[in-house]
């Protein structure tokens, strides 16, 4: 009897340890099939995202070709009245300063890399790694009256930001990498003399980080409009008062 009992707890006991490996198993499984989901899900992100990115560059065409419209209409109207046509420039004037056009003219052209690494550190970016250097070159342009900026071809607006995201530095949004060329228009010698002072930020780049940085005076620089939609979520303009 005491071995029929024995027998019978030992079974018990392989079955509920049974049981117990089983539900082991199945949230093991289910672990398993709950990682694939996400990646199931990313996919399905990622395609998402592709179709929002086709659908703003479709977007982003109407509305160049609509500008180029608008710009005919305007020239036209602006040769009938002279009143007119004061408007049309100021309206350039501005379409220029927030960046919606391109632009040229005479400026400066900045190429920025990174030092010659060794094996050990062929994966690392010192510039990417210390991306505040961008930041402090452009408010040296822009103090020296860059009248445009552009990184890596991504034009630098009211709205840029510049931030590190992984191993890249989103400009506009657009993951970038060295090396940076940073294109600006204005009077060239200024601009040069500005950010070529001993002690400045491209010294400090040289010196301090041994960046590889070259500066070239051009008569001719070629800036792209700012490629996407500024839209205003909390300013507001303000009604001119009525006499």
């Amino acid at each position: 009897m005491k071995k029929n009992g024995s027998a019978i707890t030992v079974g018990l006991l392989a079955l509920f340890i049974g049981l117990i490996l089983s539900v082991q198993i199945s949230t093991n499984a289910g672990s398993d099939q709950g990682g694939l989901v996400p990646l199931a899900k990313l996919k399905g992100y990622e395609a998402e995202l592709d179709k929002v990115k086709g659908e703003k560059a479709e977007a982003l065409q109407q509305l160049i070709d609509l500008e180029k419209r608008l710009t005919a209409i305007e020239s036209e109207k602006a040769k009938e009245d002279t009143f007119v046509s004061g408007m049309v420039n100021d309206l350039e004037k501005y379409r220029m300063f927030s960046g919606v056009v391109d632009v040229q003219g005479p400026g400066v052209l900045i190429t920025i890399n990174d030092p010659v690494a060794d094996k050990y550190q062929e994966d690392y970016s010192v510039i990417t790694n210390n991306f505040d250097l961008l930041l402090g070159l452009v408010n040296r342009l822009k103090e020296a009256g860059a009248e445009a900026i552009s990184i890596n071809e991504q034009r630098i607006s009211n709205t840029t930001e510049i931030s590190l995201a992984g191993s890249n530095i989103n400009i506009n949004g657009t993951p970038t990498a060295p090396p940076y060329f940073i294109k600006a228009i204005g009077n060239p010698q200024t601009l040069d003399g500005a950010i070529n002072l001993r002690g400045g930020i491209i010294y400090i780049m040289k010196a301090k980080y041994n960046l590889v940085v070259d500066t070239e005076i051009k008569d001719k620089i070629l800036i792209g409009r700012y490629n996407d939609v500024i839209i205003f979520k909390y300013a507001e303009s303000i009604p001119e008062a009525k006499n």
